[in-house]
């Protein structure tokens, strides 16, 4: 069968066609900013990231709202915070009252589609279907809500809108993309949300591995190790970088490849110029050198991730060096589709600052939650990062705290890496105190609280306080289930 991909018939349905672009999401699962070549990494496995940043528009110093996987994608869907999707950790589910990317598009006469890992319908659900109540407002459905474990690297499963399971071919992150280009194809003479959610380059967790194609992962032996890993992995458990590096590398590449099919396929039918393309990461890796796991830290190799857009709104549009949250991706898309953003969104949109435009309202610092390791806070501006823990707090259970103590302060200018904690020293005191008053502004704002925050302990300037893989980490013990966590 030939298939015409024909544009709208009439003049006024090519007119809408071309004010509403179709618009299309890409999530990687535990990919690090640093990975991207236009970041500075020479490995060569993000050649069509690259592109994208290139002829669109890249945000350097994109930060997750919350280094976990659940309350990473809670942001992602609303515009809001965790602890204002109530998703602050992992295991609890997206609330279906609240307005959503999806939810949004469809009331504009969108259609939406989702593709891949969900992890948002709540740990009373079985790891693969998701009730329909419970996607988010997503109409087309291809996907298992935690993808860790209805599938390995060559065997994805994945649930359709009936709930029944639909066995895809290929390498998971190709059988994603392949399942991604058939809803661009179906859909592509209509306005359309597609969200393409990828587990790569997460680890599998029942074998703590990072399954890359055949032959992927040879690439890439000792082809790029960051300074962070290099100083802390020999004291990571489980062979930590040097163990995963090159898998994790060669998952990067073959999605960044698949990602390049799927823009071919845009090309080929003709609708590239009228896409809007975003893809970034919920969070990072630090490969267990900042607790006993990969994530769950406010060190940039956790909260730091790739975010470029390309097509209408973001083509040409450069480099943007400020930081920005990925909390701010679902009111801009909205803005860059036309469509009003709900009342309560926390993010803003991103539109304002591509072409070296400005956006005069906008914090100049970006504002984290950490849970599960331990229940934080961080404030990042584009030179400094601030960062206090609740030692009292129940890391499971509460999702914030009325007391908290500065435990971190990183010079990112002179150490990118956060390799020299400040936290306490006496020539940064000032410069702690003025960073502690903008979270307090932050949790103020987003949170409604005006928590105590107890100064780190003085030391003399000039005392330097390494950072090292920490023994006995803080969450250990805590109440996760039989299996391991995603």
């Amino acid at each position: 069968m030939v298939v015409a991909f024909n544009k709208w018939d009439t003049l006024d349905e090519e007119r809408r066609y071309y004010l509403e672009p179709q618009v299309i999401v890409i999530l990687t699962d535990q990919q690090r900013w640093d990975t991207a070549g236009v970041h500075g990494n020479r490995a060569g496995v993000t050649p069509e990231f690259d592109r994208i940043a290139r002829e669109g528009t890249l945000f350097e110093q994109a930060i997750t709202p919350n280094p976990v996987c659940a309350p990473a994608r809670s942001a992602l869907q609303t515009g809001r915070f965790p602890t204002s999707t109530g998703v602050f950790r992992n295991g609890l589910p997206l609330p279906q009252d609240l307005p959503t990317l999806a939810g949004e598009f469809a009331a504009a006469g969108y259609a939406t589609g989702y593709v891949g890992k969900w992890h948002l319908a709540g740990e009373d659900q079985p790891d693969g279907p998701v009730e329909p109540g419970r996607r988010g407002g997503y109409a087309r459905w291809l996907a298992s809500d935690r993808l860790e474990f209805t599938s390995d690297a060559y065997r994805t499963v994945v649930y359709d809108e009936d709930g029944d399971p639909v066995r895809l071919p290929g390498y998971r992150s190709d059988a994603l993309i392949d399942a991604a280009i058939r809803f661009v194809a179906d859909h592509h003479d209509r306005p359309y949300l597609l969200f393409l959610s990828l587990l790569e380059p997460h680890h599998q967790n029942p074998t703590d591995d990072h399954p890359a194609p055949a032959g992927y992962r040879e690439r890439y032996e000792g082809a790029w190790l960051p300074p962070d890993l290099a100083a802390l992995a020999p004291d990571a458990p489980q062979g930590g970088a040097h163990r995963h590096l090159a898998g994790y590398l060669g998952q990067i590449k073959r999605v960044d490849e698949g990602v390049g099919r799927l823009r071919d396929a845009l090309r080929s039918i003709g609708t590239e110029e009228n896409t809007v393309l975003a893809w970034t990461a919920d969070h990072g890796s630090h490969f267990r050198t900042r607790n006993s796991e990969y994530k769950r830290s406010a060190h940039e190799a956790s909260v730091h991730v790739p975010l470029a857009l390309t097509g209408p709104g973001f083509s040409g549009g450069g480099l943007v060096r400020r930081p920005v949250g990925t909390v701010d991706l679902m009111p801009t898309l909205l803005s860059a589709a036309g469509l009003p953003v709900p009342d309560g969104v926390q993010g803003r949109s991103l539109l304002p600052l591509t072409g070296g435009g400005r956006d005069p309202g906008r914090p100049g610092s970006v504002f984290v939650q950490i849970s599960e390791d331990r229940v934080g806070r961080a404030v990042r501006t584009s030179r400094w990062k601030y960062v206090v823990d609740a030692p009292d707090a129940d890391a499971w259970n509460d999702p914030g705290a009325d007391r908290y103590t500065e435990t971190e302060l990183y010079d990112l200018a002179a150490d990118p890496y956060e390799l020299d904690n400040l936290a306490g020293l006496d020539s940064h005191r000032e410069v702690a105190d003025e960073l502690r008053g903008e979270l307090l502004d932050w949790l103020e704002r987003i949170e409604d609280v005006k928590p105590e925050i107890d100064r780190a302990a003085a030391r003399p300037s000039g005392q330097r306080r390494a950072e090292s893989f920490p023994a006995g980490a803080p969450w250990e013990g805590v109440r996760f289930g039989h299996r391991p966590r995603p």
